[in-house]
Formats: structure tokens, C-alpha cells, sequence
């Protein structure tokens, strides 16, 4: 696909993605949504990534849906989503955005600006969120007369607790990126010059482990994360274990640890 709404670029084994519509604050479109699985899922493809990072170019990170192309269409009695198939050629809205993002490879967001609405709700279910000190949160659903998507009201509850998300979901108001990371949504905040520094530095930690392993542990985490049967939370642990067991991966890891060597996992 060729990409106009985002820029793909690799760095060794982690892929840099970059919303590109600075013009608008990088609102969301049905197009970006596309571009967006098709490189999260040709990064996935590549053996050599190991983690992939999420950003915005120019002030913000996404303002939101684009409000001609996303609410006004809708009201038109149009279908963005078939717009932005017939201009791309390939039709993505049918794949799942949270199960993708949750089965993919490690995914980190590196918010440099205001994060709002479906800006926000496309990230809550990442790996790590990165913020940079002038970031700014926002679920506006409330305001617009709709409720929230993405499954964001059962992420946000696991990020800030039920109190927190409450009051964010509830009152539409904005957060900054102080209280946004003490409450719990942001997992790191960082000066807003070094920001793609630690995001990196993140992401190159995580990418340097077993892909393999990566996945499974978030697919567990994914499945036990809120699961009250821990008779089941552990039988799932225990399957994923034993077949670790058996794979190159651990056996590399075994081997380099006994030879004083960093373990070479690819």
C-alpha cells in the first residue's frame, strides 16, 4: 500500500510509524485507519522488528476523528469506509483493531500533543504509553452526544481503576500529561525534547528479546488481565510454558546464559 496519511520507517529491529496529516493535528481518518494495519501488520511480517512505536508529526499526536471525513460523511448518508477502500485498494475495516493490536508485536506510543477521542482510545490497549510533558488526554465522547469505542472503557478502567476512568469518560474534560501519568493512563512521561529518546529506548529493550515469547506474554496478559478464575489464568500460563520449553528461543537463552554470552534470539 502507499502510504499517505502516515510515514513507515525502520531503525534496526524496531519500526517507527508517524501520523502525518500535521496540517489537521493528525485527525483521524478511515484512510489512516487502513495505512495503520497495513503497517502494523507488515511490521509483524518482518522478522527483524521487534517492537513497533506510534507517533504524530508536527503538535499533535491525534485531535481526533476528522470531523468532514468521519461524522459529517456519516450524516451525509455516506460510508466513509467504502471511500477510503476504493482510494487505498484494499479493504481493512473489517479487521479488528483491538485484537490486532493485542496479537501483534510489542506496540509503544509516543504521544508528543493532544491524544483525544479515538486518538486515545486507538492507544489504550498499547503495550506502553510514552508521553511527552506537553501531551494532553481527552475522551470527548460525551460532548459529541456519543459513547466511547475501541473497548476504551474497559482498557481505561484497567489503566486508571474505576473511579479515575469514571470521571474522565463522564466529565469529557482534558488531562494534562502530569496528571494523565500520575492517575495511570501515561506509563512513562518524558521532557517533551527527549521524548522519541525514551520511546526508543523502550522499544529497543523490548525488541531485543524472542518475538515468540513477546506475543505470548501479551496474549496472557491480554486473557488474564481481568480474569477471575485463577485455576484458568494459570492453566493457560502452564500450556504456554510447556511449549516454550521445546522451542530454539529458550534453548538459546539456556545456552548463553551457561556460555557468558548475551543470548542472540535472531
Amino acid at each position: 500500500m502507499e502510504y499517505e496519511q502516515i510515514i513507515y520507517a525502520q531503525h534496526d529491529a524496531v519500526t517507527l510509524i508517524t501520523l502525518n496529516r500535521p496540517q489537521k493535528l493528525n485527525a483521524w481518518t478511515y484512510r489512516m485507519r487502513g495505512e495503520l494495519v497495513d503497517a502494523i501488520l507488515r511490521s509483524n511480517e518482518n522478522p527483524s522488528i521487534g517492537a513497533i512505536i506510534i507517533t504524530g508529526a508536527g503538535k499533535g499526536f491525534c485531535a481526533g476523528a476528522d470531523m468532514t471525513d468521519t461524522f459529517k460523511t456519516k450524516l451525509d448518508g455516506k460510508d466513509p469506509q467504502d471511500a477510503a477502500s476504493q482510494a487505498t485498494g484494499r479493504n481493512y475495516h473489517s479487521k479488528d483493531w483491538v485484537h490486532l493490536v493485542r496479537e501483534s508485536k510489542p506496540l509503544i506510543a509516543a504521544v508528543n500533543g493532544a491524544a483525544v477521542g479515538v486518538g486515545l482510545t486507538q492507544i489504550l490497549p498499547f503495550d506502553v504509553i510514552v508521553a511527552s510533558d506537553r501531551a494532553r488526554f481527552g475522551m470527548f465522547f460525551i460532548k459529541m452526544g456519543i459513547v466511547p469505542e475501541l473497548a476504551s472503557t474497559h482498557f481505561l478502567v484497567q489503566r486508571m481503576g474505576f473511579g479515575k476512568a469514571s470521571e474522565m469518560v463522564l466529565s469529557g474534560r482534558l488531562y494534562g500529561a502530569q496528571e494523565a501519568f500520575e492517575k495511570g493512563l501515561a506509563d512513562r512521561i518524558s521532557p517533551h525534547e527527549k521524548l522519541m529518546d525514551e520511546a526508543f529506548e523502550v522499544a529497543k529493550g523490548i525488541a531485543a528479546n524472542p518475538i515468540p515469547q513477546l506475543r505470548m506474554i501479551k496474549k496472557l496478559i491480554t486473557q488474564n488481565g481481568s480474569e477471575t478464575d485463577l485455576d484458568l489464568a494459570m492453566q493457560r500460563e502452564t500450556d504456554l510454558l510447556e511449549y516454550c520449553y521445546t522451542t530454539p528461543e529458550h534453548k538459546e537463552a539456556v545456552q548463553a546464559f551457561l556460555e557468558k554470552r548475551p543470548p542472540k534470539f535472531r
